[in-house]
């Protein structure tokens, strides 16, 4: 099972666009589980220093639905350039990366 999953990393700075995403993806079964949590991001747009609250969300996946994860993303997501992030992991306990495999798409 090594190397074939991943968290996919997202922010948006609204509870209806996470709403928005969160239920489009877990409904087309492009994840098995998505975290959010508040966070406070700071970052240059435009040449300007900025900082707003946002919303992290934290997708656990397979690396074989990232390109469509990542394509529902974009289309449901507020910003001109949204933070998608894939980050694969190699390990993990056997029977919650038998889950994500069983509760995604393949």
């Amino acid at each position: 099972m090594s190397e074939q999953f991943c968290m996919v990393l997202s922010t948006t700075n609204s509870r209806e666009n996470a709403k928005q995403i969160i239920d489009s993806v877990l409904g087309q079964q492009l994840a098995a589980c998505i975290q959010t949590m508040p966070i406070e991001s700071h970052y240059v747009w435009q040449n300007e220093i900025c900082a707003d609250q946002e919303i992290l969300m934290i997708m656990k996946t397979t690396n074989a639905c990232y390109t469509e994860l990542e394509q529902t993303i974009k289309a449901h997501h507020d910003y001109d350039v949204p933070q998608i992030i894939q980050v694969p992991f190699a390990e993990g306990f056997n029977p919650y990366l038998s889950w994500i495999e069983e509760n995604t798409r393949r």
